[in-house]
């Protein structure tokens, strides 16, 4: 009687355990999106980076400087693409077909802003 209380204890926790982490795994797959932007340089990656660290529903996020796409990956529960585009604009940057922010644009260094801005220095 003991050890078929103590097998399925162990059964128990072994199923528990199985489904926990599966549901950690499907919660963390999430959607991503890849959005154009106007960032230059490395400082523009950290800044962003740092900005979505913030942002509610954003698994992790990373932006490839060559290409200037910011790949996000989010809980569609949580937030959509309409709210990260929008928090990426508050930062100073153009996201897809969202400008950037005027006031946010305004307080970025020198060589985070667009090349075709008088106040633009090239890296």
């Amino acid at each position: 009687m003991r050890s078929l209380l103590i097998t399925s204890l162990v059964l128990f926790i072994a199923i528990s355990s199985g489904t926990q982490a599966l549901a950690q795994q499907k919660a963390k797959k999430g959607e991503t999106i890849s959005i154009k932007t106007s960032a230059q340089c490395e400082m523009c990656k950290e800044r962003l980076e740092m900005a979505m660290a913030y942002e509610k529903g954003v698994y992790e996020s990373e932006l490839n400087l060559e290409t200037k796409e910011f790949s996000v990956r989010f809980n569609p529960k949580k937030t959509d693409a309409t709210k990260i585009k929008d928090a990426i604009s508050k930062t100073g940057y153009d996201a897809d077909d969202v400008a950037a922010d005027e006031k946010a644009y305004e307080k970025l260094p020198a060589c985070c802003k667009k090349p075709d801005d008088p106040d633009y220095i090239g890296h």
